[in-house]
């Protein structure tokens, strides 16, 4: 989906000489939603991936969907995997009268290397329950208990569960009817938006009002960060370390976030790489204290050399 009109938005730097370069789109927004800063074009429309999860749990939570805390996170997740989270979608599932058999995501092993390797060394392979999607599936599956919706086809484009995730994107980025459907990795519908629409919609699910469902998206994120990533993870970090703070990773190099105040930001990676983000974004939001956090080294024989640093 990604066009023309990107610009370099972090330098891979080893030993003090640009080694290479990632470009993409951003958009910082402020409280007021105006373009604070802009990098390539934040009006490309681009497959938003799983940083669309929270905009999908609203869409849910406004059909009938009755989970709140961490088990609304593990909705909104892409989690590692861990021991923790497969209970948790257990539990999803148990509170709806369902199986893990139900579920429909793409099988795979658990994204963590430590939770893959007990997973396996209990004679387990690839499952849809340790596929880092299972959260927003079995909130799938219970939205449409709960509607009393046909479980079966729940994957299928213009299912009502999805005719309702599809609405919600309209709404919440601003962008209008999305202009693009496919499929995602999970193999649920994915709906195109604009780099700047999915920033608008974060910001929106960060100052909602309470009692609606994009406040209890943000009340749920905030909360439980583990929940929605793992150990280790720059999200869960991202969100631990900023107070407020509602943010989500997406494959192919996305990722978007929001301030209590609606204060946004949204990039896309063109290459996809995940590696850049962490700078680009903890450069982007502004708040100090997240050098740590934002930090990619670039390695040689195992040791620091350099850095992948932000364009500011």
């Amino acid at each position: 989906m990604i066009e023309d009109g990107t610009e370099v938005l972090a330098r891979v730097v080893r030993g003090g000489v640009v080694e290479s370069v990632h470009r993409g789109h951003l958009v910082v927004l402020g409280p007021d939603g105006a373009v604070r800063l802009r990098r390539g074009d934040p009006d490309v429309t681009f497959f938003p991936r799983s940083a669309l999860k929270p905009v999908q749990a609203v869409a849910m939570l406004r059909a009938g969907l009755d989970l709140d805390g961490e088990l609304l996170a593990l909705a909104c997740a892409s989690h590692s995997g861990e021991p923790d989270h497969l209970a948790g979608v257990r539990r999803i599932l148990d509170g709806a009268g369902l199986e893990a058999s139900d579920l429909q995501n793409t099988p795979a092993l658990p994204l963590d290397a430590d939770a893959a390797s007990a997973w396996q060394a209990a004679g387990n392979g690839p499952s849809s329950l340790t596929q880092n999607c299972s959260g927003k599936h079995s909130a799938m599956l219970a939205t449409c208990v709960a509607a009393g919706w046909d479980r079966a086809g729940y994957r299928d484009p213009a299912h009502p569960l999805q005719q309702a995730v599809r609405a919600a994107v309209a709404e919440l980025t601003g962008d209008g009817d999305p202009a693009h459907t496919t499929v995602d990795g999970c193999g649920a519908p994915l709906f195109s938006c604009t780099v700047a629409g999915l920033a608008r919609a974060f910001a929106r699910i960060a100052t909602a009002a309470p009692g609606t469902p994009e406040h209890r998206v943000a009340t749920a994120v905030r909360a439980h960060p583990w929940w929605v990533g793992g150990t280790g993870r720059f999200a869960t970090g991202l969100i631990g370390a900023v107070p407020g703070l509602v943010a989500k990773d997406g494959a192919e190099g996305v990722f978007a976030a929001a301030l209590p105040d609606g204060g946004a930001v949204a990039v896309k990676i063109e290459d996809g790489s995940a590696r850049p983000v962490p700078p680009v974004v903890t450069a982007a939001l502004g708040v100090g204290g997240l050098d740590e956090i934002g930090r990619v080294p670039v390695l040689g024989h195992g040791e620091p050399v350099g850095e992948v640093e932000p364009v500011r």
